[in-house]
């Protein structure tokens, strides 16, 4: 049997005759220590499979390691259920909830009588680690869904029932047994805990951090970074949910159901509203003059730019708005990056020291000649935009690097008043199944991208390990200069989306390497009834930036 085999991302294909049943893991062992990380999982002819994955026929094989997305999430699935395992040995029978991304890693929250100690922390921890060095499998069990609900029922899982109810769609159920725990979780899973070297347990808060390496550096774990705005933020959508009654996707799908959806979008609205309102009122308060925003890719940044400056008005100011991406240098002085390609995502793309002197020439109340770029010829041009402002004039500025200090480092720290913004999505499948934001922004990038851009769910798809690269670089170490957090998450999204999304990702053919990762979207889109009418969203909402309809953007 022919097997083409490919060890490492975009690395030579290896042709390996092999005999029939063998295993992925038991091709990994024959390459394992000449390969620079673990590997987790493999792609299979453009399919996300296991490692246990016996191989039949001619095929494709790509190992993979947490570099990748889909293996990063099944290195965090087999840590979660490590986890689950050490608190029910060392505590017994107590709930525990993985909420959210955190600190470089998952906050988590078990709930008992009392807040869990350090102590208690520290004696899961070495649970967890006697697991990993007993190297103990991780069991893949299939049943049927009424067979799954059956088995959440007598163990009293009413949030995992709820949602097994509502997809009438889903006809099997993985579960992965660890020793005496058993769960449900909607993605793979590595062998066996051997396979989870690196993580560190936190006591946190009310909760435990659980921290495991970035797909950046898969070897270590991540210096600890107390993301106090993040956490608050989360706490604050936590809230918003509970006063929206919408704990779980399950009680979403409830109110899909039973049409009370309607009123859900508009509470989720007034939500927003109520926050940006609130935003605007602080930087009159503090007298801020330069308000800068910053997020990740498919974040809301213009439509929340554009409703900020409403609300600033509404409190009798006039901001002006302006990006950065007039301040370009000219092309043939932007940096290149490694591959020798001009990088337009460098701070050192953008002309800091015409920025700087021109927002500290309008604060002075000058009249300035503001650039406009060209991008045709790759230069400014002047004479269009001579621009000045009254002395309670604020200016709302967005860009990519709007929240380093190196971009307004000669502008006085009194003037800035700092905006970071990102879906920090809150809404889980269950207690134990989250959704991570970053596959939330790829659902927005990938409708928008249709939409205006005229580019297909697999371009999308492709693009999107260098749009997390450079964010990773550029937005993300930034988010802790922000004097505020605007979560731009709407608790009934991806059940607007999926509507969007589901034909796009389905017309990803399997011979195409983004086939895996359609296949994985479309999978955690299941669990999602689907919002048909949208009409209801109003205009100036965030999800209209991506749907369609925005009065800011279309």
């Amino acid at each position: 049997m022919k097997v083409y085999l490919r060890t490492v991302p975009r690395g030579p294909w290896e042709m390996l005759e092999l005999e029939q049943g063998i295993t992925i893991e038991e091709i990994y062992r024959s390459y394992e220590k000449d390969l620079p990380y673990t590997i987790i999982a493999a792609k299979v002819d453009n399919k996300f499979e296991d490692l246990t994955y016996a191989l039949d026929t001619e095929c494709r094989v790509e190992l993979l390691d947490i570099r990748t997305q889909a293996a990063n999430l099944i290195y965090q699935y087999s840590l979660s259920l490590i986890y689950l395992k050490a608190v029910s040995d060392c505590l017994g029978n107590v709930r525990v909830e993985i909420q959210n991304s955190l600190n470089k890693g998952v906050y988590t929250e078990i709930k008992t009588a009392e807040v869990v100690t350090e102590a208690q922390v520290a004696q899961i921890e070495k649970r967890m680690r006697e697991i990993v060095d007993a190297d103990m499998p991780f069991v893949k069990e299939v049943v049927s869904r009424e067979k799954a609900m059956e088995i959440f029922e007598r163990e009293g899982r009413r949030d995992k029932q709820k949602i097994m109810g509502a997809s009438l769609n889903l006809k099997d159920v993985k579960f992965y047994s660890l020793g005496n725990v058993r769960d449900f979780f909607y993605g793979l899973m590595a062998p066996s805990t051997g396979y989870i070297q690196f993580f560190q347990l936190m006591k946190y808060r009310r909760g435990v951090l659980l921290r495991f390496p970035h797909p950046s550096n898969p070897g270590e774990i991540p210096p600890y970074v107390d993301e106090t705005k993040m956490y608050q933020a989360f706490g604050e959508q936590t809230r918003w949910d509970k006063l929206l009654g919408v704990n779980y996707v399950a009680d979403l799908n409830e109110k899909i159901e039973n049409g009370q959806y309607r009123e859900l979008i508009q509470l989720s609205e007034a939500l927003h509203e109520k926050k940006i309102a609130e935003i605007a009122d602080m930087i009159k308060q503090q007298n801020k003059r330069i308000v800068l925003i910053a997020g990740p890719s498919s974040s809301g940044k213009t439509t929340f730019a554009r409703r900020l400056c409403i609300q600033l008005k509404v409190n009798g100011l006039d901001p002006i708005y302006m990006g950065t991406d007039d301040y370009f240098v000219e092309r043939e002085q932007t940096p290149l990056d490694e591959h020798g390609e001009r990088d337009y995502e460098n701070l050192q793309a953008l002309d800091i020291e015409l920025f700087n002197s021109n927002m500290n020439d309008l604060l002075a109340g000058e009249k300035v000649d503001l650039p406009t770029f060209n991008f045709m010829t790759g230069h400014k041009e002047y004479g269009r935009r001579i621009t000045s402002i009254k002395a309670n004039q604020p200016i709302v500025i967005e860009g990519i690097h709007a929240l380093n200090e190196e971009l307004t480092a000669y502008i006085p720290k009194e003037e800035k008043f700092k905006v970071y913004i990102s879906p920090l999505t809150q809404l889980n499948i269950d207690a134990h199944n989250r959704i991570p934001t970053t596959d939330e922004r790829m659902l927005r990038r990938m409708v928008r991208d249709n939409l205006y851009r005229g580019h297909n769910a697999q371009s999308t798809i492709a693009s999107w390990p260098k749009v997390r690269a450079g964010e990773d670089k550029n937005i993300f170490p930034y988010s802790g200069e922000a004097d505020v957090l605007f979560n731009s998450y709407h608790v009934y999204e991806i059940a607007v989306l999926k509507k969007y999304a589901e034909p796009l990702l389905k017309e990803i053919s399997p011979q195409e390497a983004e086939y895996a990762d359609a296949v994985r979207m479309l999978k955690f889109l299941r669990f999602f009834k689907t919002i048909e009418d949208d009409s209801i969203i109003v205009n100036n909402s965030i999800i209209r930036e991506f749907i369609g309809g925005s009065i800011f953007t279309d």
